[in-house]
């Protein structure tokens, strides 16, 4: 990943630039480890990302909006009780460092102006977000770091606040890196090293996949050795260098065949050669958002719902041994029609046993070929009471293949409710979905294994809207709970019903226009697409979509949340678009 100092150089740049003198209006924190910043400038409203995680630590300016926590954290009622209303002064990195200083007049607690920072630090898993006053005292902390985590550098409320200590290595952007100095370190390298190897350890600031960039412009390939890049390795070295001290970048994403964005950087990547398609943007935030966006919200996810991801999987594990051991329970009830057999055969024969005997060797009056079947006997007892004994086992197996086989039914049918139950937690976006999903799960009794659940009022449950280019309203269940009151009262009679053939996935409803019967074919399609696509088969092609009315649909009394069966259905055929889906989506 390539947020490294110069990606956040040009980050400051563009923050600079939109906010200097702007209001703070609203403070967030909808993880953990992320604080959101609404500042109004020029009559706009932008968002400022700080993100503190271990994996992706990042600042932008960002137009996603994540479901924020009912109940403000501690942290978060600090950076309003410091900023709220203040006026944003500007952003300066600290060196050619990871981290950067955010500046705001507001007041103190006696009411005279002064200034205080966030200082944001974005070192993986040392990143950090610290509040501290007009002469750098620490007055809050995201992640206090003392003696027990750290004996070379502490950060408590009431100490200065120092930069982490610098690495060994020089700040390409100062004066002492010019050309004759890198000729010299150059010169006094093993001609066999990597050159991406030599530019990381003696530069700070630069990420691998622009050290790799360097060497790649350099030699035409990413792992050139010193003396294969020696011709141009400091032209290409300065040239970027030149791009970073003047702000000449270019947003620059690269993507791979499916469209998931795989690396990022302030320059054209063209290391990748034609293998990927890269892409450029209009802003450095927007080329955050689309690298991080989707990241962000699973991480935030699995978070969020460990309990219910844990639950779910050791719900599935359980299911599936036990009914793999019913399988083989099943299967030895395929002796019972050989017991029934070994019975029917010693009873007819029953004249020449006696008590005694350990085995006998029968003819086969079923076996065409006129073959022999040779039965084990207990000697203990009579002819008669071994026939007995062959009955009891063929009836004892007969009972249990029906007991086994409508247990093995009822296993199959709550391991597809588990099923549909984790394809909905995959596409929870938010807050309010996890509780619906936690609501669910309680009521169906799997709550007493999920830690300090209470269950709270009900609420009306979520449903997705999207709306069809001929402007036909698309109505889409976000979990089980919301499919049901999506199909069992949210639609009417005359509404289209869609789900994807015989797999986990959301109930769609295509809501017709007052007096129409038939919306147009285009509409169907889109409908049909939006079903494929929120289901467990997104990312498929030619996907089939079952669809009828909603007065074809019927939930069976009893029945677990989210189950249907319909009638007088079609099948359309479809191959979701991402992009035009979400382009349909309503906020």
């Amino acid at each position: 990943m390539a947020y490294d100092a110069a990606m956040l150089r040009f980050v400051v740049h563009e923050i600079n630039e939109k906010l200097t003198g702007g209001k703070v209006d609203k403070i967030y924190q909808p993880g953990h480890d992320e604080a959101v910043f609404v500042i109004r400038c020029g009559g706009e409203e932008h968002r400022l990302d700080l993100s503190a995680g271990g994996n992706g630590s990042r600042m932008n300016l960002t137009a996603l909006r994540p479901e924020n926590p009912v109940t403000p954290p501690m942290f978060c009622m600090m950076l309003r009780k410091h900023f709220s209303g203040a006026r944003f002064a500007g952003a300066e990195q600290l060196g050619f460092e990871r981290a950067a200083r955010l500046t705001f007049d507001t007041h103190d607690e006696m009411g005279f102006s002064t200034q205080k920072h966030v200082i944001v630090e974005l070192m993986g898993r040392f990143s950090n977000i610290i509040i501290t006053n007009a002469e750098d005292k620490i007055i809050g902390v995201l992640k206090p770091v003392d003696f027990t985590t750290s004996e070379k550098r502490q950060v408590l409320t009431g100490m200065t606040y120092e930069l982490p200590p610098k690495q060994d290595k020089e700040d390409p952007l100062s004066e002492k890196v010019d050309e004759r100095f890198f000729k010299a370190l150059a010169a006094a390298e093993d001609p066999d090293r990597p050159a991406e190897k030599f530019i990381m350890s003696h530069f700070a600031g630069l990420a691998p996949v622009i050290a790799r960039e360097i060497a790649y412009r350099a030699a035409g390939k990413t792992d050139a050795t010193m003396r294969e890049a020696s011709r141009d390795l400091t032209e290409q070295f300065f040239r970027m260098i030149g791009r970073i001290r003047g702000f000449d970048g270019v947003p620059t994403v690269v993507k791979d065949d499916t469209g998931k964005p795989v690396e990022y950087a302030f320059t054209e990547l063209r290391q990748y050669g034609g293998r990927m398609r890269t892409e450029t943007l209009d802003s450095w935030g927007a080329l955050i958002d689309t690298y991080y966006g989707e990241r962000s919200r699973e991480e935030r996810l699995h978070r969020k719902a460990g309990d219910i991801f844990r639950l779910l999987t050791n719900a599935e594990a359980r299911i599936t041994k036990k009914m793999n051991l019913q399988r083989d329970e099943l299967a030895a009830c395929d002796d019972g029609e050989r017991y029934k057999l070994w019975g029917d055969l010693i009873t007819a024969n029953i004249w020449q046993l006696s008590r005694g005997m350990t085995a006998c060797t029968l003819p086969n009056w079923y076996d065409e070929a006129g073959g022999e079947v040779t039965i084990p006997l207990d000697k203990r007892l009579s002819p008669q009471a071994n026939a007995q004994v062959y009955y009891k086992k063929y009836n004892k197996s007969k009972t249990a293949r029906v007991h086994l086989t409508e247990q093995l039914a009822a296993a199959e049918e709550e391991l597809q409710y588990v099923y549909t139950v984790l394809d909905a937690l995959s596409r929870a976006e938010g807050e309010r979905e996890l509780g619906e999903i936690r609501a669910e799960l309680w009521h169906s009794g799997y709550a007493s294994k999920m830690k300090n659940y209470t269950e709270h009022r009900a609420q009306t449950p979520t449903l997705a809207r999207y709306r069809t280019t001929d402007g036909h309203t698309v109505l889409c269940g976000r979990n089980n709970v919301s499919n049901d009151y999506l199909t069992t009262k949210a639609a009417a009679r005359s509404d289209w019903w869609f789900h994807v053939k015989n797999q986990p996935g959301s109930h769609v409803v295509l809501v017709c226009f007052e007096g129409e019967s038939d919306p147009p074919e285009a509409a169907f399609t889109e409908a049909a697409e939006i079903a494929a696509y929120n289901s467990k088969a997104r990312g498929g092609v030619m996907i089939p979509v079952d669809y009828t009315r909603v007065a074809k649909v019927k939930k069976p009394a009893g029945a677990k949340p989210g189950f249907v069966i319909y009638t007088t259905n079609w099948t359309a055929y479809v191959t979701p678009d991402e992009d035009r889906i979400l382009a349909m989506k309503q906020k």
